[in-house]
C-alpha cells in the first residue's frame, strides 16, 4: 500500500507559476520593486516557511452518483463520471499545506500597514500550494507508471461540481487512523475551509486502465501538471487547475458600508470595495469592455468573456454579455441583461453539460439575469457563491462570471464619471 510523507518538500516554485498567480502575462518580465517584492517573499518562505506533503493509497468503490471510500460516500457527477471513464479502482487521498507561518506572517504584514508586501507573501503561499500539489501528483505519477497503472488528475472540494461541504467528510477519511497523524496541523473549519488556509486536501484517482486512459486525453493529468522534468509526460502542460482559495481574501478587509456617494449624483459608490483585484477590473475595463451611453443617458455596455472548458483539452471558449442600465439619475438600474456564446466561438460545444443536454444548458444559461431591475450598485453587496471555473456548466460558475461582468462595467463607470468630475474642474479653473 503506497504511503508518502514529505515534511521537507521540494517549494522551487517555478517564475512562470508564480507570475500566473500575481496575475501578470506570461512574457512579462518582473523588475524594479515587482522583482525585490517577489524575491523577498521567496526567500522568507524559504527561511521559515514548514510545508508538507501526505497522500495514502486506498481503495474507491464507485456507486451509482457516488464514489464510496472506506465506507464514505461523496457526491461529485463531474469526478465521479471522470472516474468511471478511466475505471479507476483506487484512490489517492491527499494533503498538502504550505504551513501556518505564511499565514501569520501576512496577517503582521497588515497590521503594520504593509499592503504589498502582505499580497506578494499571501500569493507566495498560494503558489506554494499549487507547487506542492504538483510535487505529490508528479511522485504519485511515477509509483504508478512504475507499477502499470495510471494516476488520473487531481480533484478537491470546492472544485466546480464537488461542494465544499464535504471537506470535512473527506478529512476524516483521509486522517490516518494509526495514530501517527499527518505530518503537519490542519482543521476543516465548519464552512467546509481549511486552517491554515494554505492547504489543500484532493483525491488522484488511480487506474489500471492504461490504454483506456490514452484514448480519453481529457483523462490524462499531464495537461494540468506544471512539474518540467517528469520522465512520464505524456503530453506538454497547457492549463492550470482551478484555485480552490477564494482570491477575495487576498482583498483588504471591506470597510462598513455607507451610503452611495450623493455628490455624484448618480448612486454609484465611488469608494467601492470590489471582489475583483483593482488592476484586473482596469485591464478588463480598456480590453473586454464596450460603454455606449446613449442621448438619454442610459448605458448598452458589452463584455466578451474569455476562458477554457473543464474537460477535452480545455478548449478556449467566449461568450458575450450585453447589459441594458437606465440613465445614472436613476442609478444606473439593470434594465436588461443577456448572455450566449460570441458568433465565433465553438468551444461552448465541447462543454461537459452541453455534450450531456445542450438545449438544457442554453436555456439556463439564457434565463439567469442576476439583478435585474435593481440598481447596478447592488452588485457591490450581491453575496454570491465564489466558483471560478472557467465553464459554464453550473449555476455557481455562471453567476460567478455575471458578478465579474457587473463589477467592470461599474468599475468602468466610477473612471468615468471620475474624469468627467475631473474635466468640469479644469474647466471652471480655466474660466476663473
Amino acid at each position: 500500500m503506497f504511503e508518502l510523507i514529505d515534511i521537507q518538500p521540494d517549494i522551487n516554485v517555478l517564475e512562470s507559476e508564480y507570475k500566473r498567480l500575481l496575475g501578470f502575462p506570461g512574457a512579462y518580465i518582473l523588475e524594479g520593486r515587482v522583482r525585490d517584492l517577489a524575491e523577498w517573499a521567496r526567500r522568507w518562505y524559504a527561511e521559515n516557511g514548514k510545508p508538507w506533503i501526505y497522500a495514502r493509497q486506498t481503495p474507491l468503490q464507485l456507486v451509482p452518483d457516488r464514489l464510496r471510500i472506506n465506507g464514505a460516500e461523496f457526491a461529485s457527477k463531474r469526478l465521479h463520471e471522470q472516474l468511471h471513464e478511466a475505471q479507476a479502482h483506487a484512490a489517492m487521498m491527499t494533503a498538502v499545506s504550505a504551513g501556518k507561518e505564511c499565514e501569520e506572517k501576512a496577517r503582521q504584514l497588515w497590521q503594520e500597514g504593509k499592503p504589498d508586501e502582505y499580497f506578494f507573501i499571501e500569493v507566495f503561499g498560494s503558489a506554494v500550494v499549487e507547487h506542492l500539489v504538483t510535487n505529490a501528483g508528479a511522485r504519485i505519477c511515477a509509483w504508478a507508471e512504475q507499477n502499470g497503472m495510471v494516476a488520473l488528475p487531481h480533484y478537491s472540494p470546492g472544485y466546480s461540481g464537488w461542494d465544499v461541504a464535504e471537506q470535512t467528510r473527506f478529512f476524516e477519511v483521509l486522517r490516518p487512523h494509526n495514530g501517527n497523524g499527518l505530518p503537519g496541523e490542519i482543521h476543516v473549519l465548519q464552512s467546509g475551509m481549511l486552517r491554515p488556509k494554505k492547504s489543500l486536501l484532493a483525491l488522484i484517482g488511480i487506474t489500471q486502465q492504461v490504454e483506456r486512459v490514452k484514448r480519453f486525453a481529457n483523462l490524462i493529468p499531464c495537461e494540468n501538471c506544471s512539474f518540467s522534468p517528469c520522465q512520464y509526460r505524456r503530453t506538454p502542460y497547457k492549463n492550470a487547475l482551478p484555485q480552490i482559495e477564494d482570491v477575495r481574501r487576498l482583498q483588504p478587509p471591506a470597510p462598513e458600508r455607507s451610503a452611495p456617494n450623493g455628490a455624484n449624483g448618480s448612486g454609484l459608490n465611488h469608494q467601492a470595495r470590489y471582489s475583483i483585484n483593482p488592476r484586473a477590473l482596469q485591464k478588463w475595463s480598456q480590453e473586454r469592455l464596450r460603454l455606449l451611453i446613449l442621448d438619454d443617458h442610459s448605458v448598452e455596455a458589452e463584455f466578451r468573456y474569455e476562458g477554457t472548458t473543464c474537460s477535452n483539452l480545455g478548449s478556449p471558449l467566449e461568450f458575450d454579455y450585453h447589459v441594458k442600465l437606465s440613465p445614472s439619475q436613476d442609478g444606473y438600474r439593470i434594465l436588461g441583461a443577456n448572455c450566449r456564446p460570441s458568433p465565433e466561438d465553438a468551444g461552448h460545444t465541447r462543454m461537459c453539460e452541453y455534450v450531456h443536454n445542450a438545449e438544457q444548458l442554453m436555456a439556463n444559461i439564457g434565463k439567469e439575469k442576476p439583478l435585474r431591475g435593481r440598481p447596478l450598485d447592488d452588485v457591490l453587496k450581491w453575496e454570491r457563491q465564489y466558483s471560478p471555473a472557467g465553464c459554464y456548466c453550473d449555476s455557481g460558475s455562471r453567476l460567478h462570471k455575471w458578478g465579474l461582468v457587473l463589477e467592470v462595467i461599474h468599475y468602468a463607470l466610477v473612471q468615468h464619471e471620475k474624469n468627467q468630475t475631473t474635466a468640469r474642474q479644469l474647466s471652471t479653473n480655466i474660466q476663473l
